[in-house]
């Protein structure tokens, strides 16, 4: 990718232990690119990787959570393309190439984890779900909704930055939007590293809930009658399990059959009626061309490697 540049975008809050070691090794073995490492209010003393050429210190005042980090990481970016690896030392630089290889051909490539590379069995039981989830509702086959190992176009990531949520779901929201929007994901087998210092912040029941919620906001904003055929569909066959009953029972046609069939209609209507407004908003959007460049911003330094130390 000759005429391309690549930023490094690593959000960190306590890593100083291992942020060194990252940036040593992305230095020695993928070459000179832009890295942002943005500190989300760390407690622990600041690493010194700063220092390294090329490398750029962002600072929150507090903890803002971790997509809170990466948007700061994408306004601060220059590159054409922006890579997101985490800073507790599970991705391994060495995969980066693996990456960006894709992006010539793809707006969004993403690291996925094989099931036996994540903490816990409850956790490798949670994400199967969602990936399954996200697969239905926007039609293509999800590998790892939660990864947050990617390379993605830096113009789209500027263009869905108000979508971005502060915590832990930026992945999950990313990955949404561009499927449901139309753009080329791609997914990449790698390895994810043992963690090397601290432990996982995400909490199973919490995040879990907030992971749903999200793909159902998506998918509501984009696709709403993913949502709302199967919850109709559900409750007419809920009916005419009721009248069935009934029927063979007492010969009798009840209110609650009545009910149901009237309230499976009524959100099929409504289900219409959102995929309406959902086209005409994506009809208003602009979308950007493929071989779109990232926007050069006025007082922005040159996107040449020379001038990123």
């Amino acid at each position: 990718m000759p005429n391309k540049h690549t930023s490094i975008v690593i959000p960190a809050f306590n890593e100083g232990m291992t942020l060194d070691h990252i940036i040593d090794q992305i230095q020695k073995k993928i070459g000179p690119k832009q890295v942002l490492i943005v500190d989300d209010g760390s407690k622990e003393a600041n690493s010194r990787s700063y220092r390294f050429p090329g490398v750029k210190l962002l600072k929150h005042p507090y903890n803002k959570g971790n997509g809170a980090a990466v948007k700061s990481g994408i306004r601060a970016s220059m590159g054409d393309i922006l890579l997101f690896m985490d800073a507790d030392g599970q991705h391994d630089p060495e995969e980066i190439p693996k990456l960006l290889a894709h992006m010539d051909a793809y707006d969004m490539v993403v690291g996925a984890r094989s099931g036996h590379q994540h903490a816990s069995l409850g956790r490798r039981w949670m994400n199967a779900a969602y990936n399954r989830l996200a697969s239905f509702v926007t039609g293509f086959p999800v590998a790892d909704l939660t990864s947050g190992f990617r390379a993605v176009r830096a113009d789209l990531a500027r263009d869905i930055l108000p979508l971005l949520p502060n915590g832990y779901s930026w992945p999950t929201t990313m990955t949404l939007v561009l499927l449901r929007s139309g753009f080329s994901v791609k997914y990449v087998p790698i390895n994810v590293r043992p963690r090397q210092h601290g432990r996982s912040r995400i909490r199973p029941v919490r995040d879990g809930i907030r992971f749903f919620m999200i793909i159902l906001k998506i998918c509501t904003l984009y696709s709403p009658l993913r949502i709302f055929l199967p919850v109709s569909g559900g409750i007419f066959l809920m009916g005419l399990i009721n009248y069935a009953y009934t029927y063979l029972a007492a010969h009798r046609f009840t209110n609650m059959s009545a009910l149901l069939f009237s309230t499976s209609v009524i959100i099929f209507m409504m289900g219409l009626i959102s995929e309406q407004i959902s086209q005409i908003s994506l009809l208003r959007q602009q979308v950007r061309p493929p071989e779109g460049q990232a926007c050069k911003k006025e007082g922005q330094e040159d996107l040449d490697p020379k001038h990123w130390a």
